[in-house]
């Protein structure tokens, strides 16, 4: 009986480990996110804030950082907002 309870709650804390970790490598937060950018019409890296717009579903707020634009000041319109979601 002792064996079966300490097994349920090893499953139990299993399965709480493995949703943190999927919450933490899909949720919200910065992602690096490879795009077509839309103004110089190259491929571009960019670091992408993503947030909770609605139950269950992430929207891009913002770009932080572009891989075209590495040392210049943004002075892009962030035009690939809209390819990011």
């Amino acid at each position: 009986m002792n064996t079966l309870v300490a097994i349920e709650a090893c499953g139990v804390l299993l399965s709480w480990a493995v949703l943190a970790r999927a919450i933490w490598e899909w949720g919200p937060g910065l992602r690096w996110r490879s795009i077509r950018c839309p103004e110089q019409k190259v491929r571009a890296r960019v670091l992408a804030h993503q947030r909770e717009a609605d139950f269950g579903c992430l929207r891009v707020a913002d770009v932080s950082v572009c891989s075209l634009l590495r040392n210049a000041p943004r002075a892009c319109s962030k035009g690939c907002l809209v390819r990011l979601r």
